[in-house]
């Protein structure tokens, strides 16, 4: 087993587990703002706040669905699904980040919040970190195929040996086509 696998997994379950708690929060959040109800006691606000909800909701349902690639990838462990888990956790992360910049915008702003919305302001500067370094490590194996599947195998795409295509199971010989 890679080290980048045994140190990726247990950082992709604690990314979806934040993911889901952020999706819960930024819901409860989102419908208590579209009722009118920014005066409940844990919720406040200030002009950032439809702008944080909505993208810390659209990370966290990326963040998530980006996670059953990523766990597909930790079992097969191979170049074709590292594409996707790769390229889906990318974009997570960047989700993640704009929502991160909104969070530090809303906080910049100040004003009185709630402490739901300080507890998903908090979820979502930590999740940006622990995706990016989630990212890093499926990405590994650039520097060494000891760290995660290597990006430099040759025999990726390669035809079989002596320039024609691989017998398929099942058939000895290939069957030519008939006219």
């Amino acid at each position: 087993m890679a080290v980048g696998r045994n140190m990726a997994a247990p950082l992709l379950f604690l990314n979806l587990i934040m993911y889901a708690i952020v999706l819960g929060f930024a819901s409860w959040c989102i419908n208590k703002y579209i009722n009118g109800q920014t005066n409940h006691p844990s919720f406040g606000g200030n002009g950032a706040t439809s702008f944080f909800l909505t993208f810390a909701t659209l990370a966290a349902v990326v963040g998530i669905v980006s996670k059953f690639a990523g766990g597909n990838h930790i079992r097969a462990w191979r170049n074709d699904s590292l594409a996707a888990a790769g390229a889906s956790s990318l974009i997570a992360w960047a989700l993640t980040a704009l929502a991160f910049g909104f969070a530090c915008k809303q906080i910049n702003i100040g004003g009185w919040r709630g402490w739901r919305l300080r507890v998903l302001e908090a979820f979502i500067i930590i999740l940006s970190l622990t995706e990016l370094l989630y990212v890093l490590l499926l990405h590994a194996g650039i520097f060494s195929s000891r760290y995660g599947p290597g990006y430099r195998d040759t025999d990726y795409g390669m035809r079989g040996a002596g320039g024609v295509d691989p017998v398929h199971k099942g058939s000895a010989v290939p069957v030519a086509a008939r006219v």
